[in-house]
């Protein structure tokens, strides 16, 4: 009975986003307007997306070699100006994940949005409607905000998403839900509960207060930074506490003989012994850092060529101890948080990005790990049909030494084969 349910629920949400996607409208509804200023717009996308997966011969990790994964998500999203110094934001999802096949242990977890609890929430506002061995179908309040534009500053309360790095793929700063280095759907971070006031110091330069409250202390958040730029460079230093972990971190972005540099850098003093040891010797304080760079050759329509280096002392020395350490409270803790990005400590990613027309756009990502010699290559596509139509496709091929007996043997040697596809309409 419960699978019947749900499997009528869950063909009721892929009709509705069907439907969604065979009628296009404007970019965003206008709800209503008055001649003081104040308006309210209605913002509806909605996103069908198939993964197929072909994992590494070993069944104590991969029961079943090949998977599908299926989901159906239904955003909407209002916003409303209250004048020219107060407006709000409300955000609501409904969404559906149907899986064949067991994808075993992090099969697609690189590719897929999270199904973790979000970190930084006072409430989850997050419901499941029904569920059973193979599907799962949600709702939830992911935005719930009201922004304030005094002539000092900006102040925004309530549920949003807060991005502080100058990473492309990676980041060390970046504290509230990072997205993964694979994660081919980047359009809305998962959004926290927080206060967040920035005050302008002057024309070039702010100081702000972020704090994101978790259900305790120990699981929330309270930081300081401090920002600026220069002609062509620009820079921040942070300063708090991230849960359990004090940290100070710094970032930068810069133009250098036409080409863009960035990085960031950031040391945690943590509670928890780093089992693996850390940079400066100890056990306790760790360091998280990366650089990059970007350039746009002038071939064609434009090549741009982007490269980071990513370097995390919460990762695994040797990938054959990746499950072991995930048996542990505070290394899972920290996973499920995306306090690591990789679960190594380096990466080193390349991403060849080509406009086509001006409807079509390619990229090539390739992203390895250079001390087990293992990777990633990724090659995708998007298509915008028109203003409000999208279609995507991803490839994921990994190579490394594949899992054997239940034990990683390389860290993306564990990765399945993957096909993506995302149709998404807005209006």
């Amino acid at each position: 009975m419960v699978t019947q349910t749900l499997g009528r629920r869950w063909s009721i949400l892929a009709l509705l986003t069907l439907l969604l996607m065979a009628s296009c409208g404007a970019s965003a509804v206008e709800l209503w307007s008055d001649e003081e200023g104040r308006r309210g717009e209605l913002a509806v996308a909605g996103k069908a997306t198939f993964l197929a997966s072909d994992a590494p011969s070993d069944p104590v990790l991969f029961p079943d070699d090949h998977s599908e994964t299926t989901l159906a998500r239904l955003r909407l999203g209002l916003e409303v100006t209250h004048s020219d110094w107060m407006d709000s934001e409300l955000a609501y999802e409904q969404r559906a994940r149907r899986r064949s096949g067991s994808t075993g242990v992090g099969a697609g977890s690189s590719f897929l949005p999270s199904q973790a609890r979000a970190p930084f929430r006072l409430a989850q506002l997050d419901w499941e409607i029904a569920a059973d061995d193979s599907s799962s179908y949600r709702h939830e309040i992911d935005r719930g905000l009201v922004a304030l534009h005094p002539t000092w500053g900006d102040v925004t309360i309530g549920r949003q998403a807060i991005g502080l790095g100058r990473g492309v793929l990676f980041g060390a700063v970046d504290v509230f839900n990072p997205f993964s280095p694979l994660d081919v759907d980047r359009e809305w971070r998962r959004g926290v509960d927080a206060f967040r006031a920035e005050y302008r110091l002057s024309a070039t330069s702010s100081a702000e207060c972020i704090a994101a409250f978790g259900e305790t202390w120990e699981q929330s958040a309270l930081l300081g930074r401090l920002r600026g730029y220069l002609g062509d460079i620009d820079g921040s230093l942070i300063v708090g506490k991230r849960a359990r972990d004090s940290m100070v971190g710094s970032a930068f972005s810069a133009v250098v003989g036409g080409a863009e540099v960035h990085g960031e850098f950031a040391v945690f003093d943590t509670p928890e012994v780093q089992t693996d040891g850390t940079l400066w010797g100890g056990g306790h304080l760790a360091t998280v850092t990366l650089i990059g760079s970007s350039y746009t050759f002038d071939v064609g329509n434009g090549l741009t060529l982007l490269g980071e280096y990513h370097y995390s002392d919460f990762g695994v020395e040797d990938a054959e101890d990746v499950l072991v350490r995930l048996q542990d409270r505070d290394f899972r803790r920290r996973f499920l948080r995306g306090d690591m990005q990789i679960l190594g400590r380096q990466a080193v990613a390349g991403q060849l990005s080509y406009p086509f027309s001006d409807a079509v756009n390619g990229s090539f990502l390739v992203l390895t790990n250079p001390t087990d010699s293992s990777g990633v290559i990724s090659p995708s596509l998007r298509w915008d049909l028109d203003a409000n139509v999208t279609l995507i496709g991803s490839i994921f091929v990994p190579w490394g030494d594949e899992p054997s007996g239940g034990r990683f043997r390389s860290e993306y040697g564990a990765t399945p084969t993957s096909l993506f596809l995302q149709a998404a309409v807005y209006y």
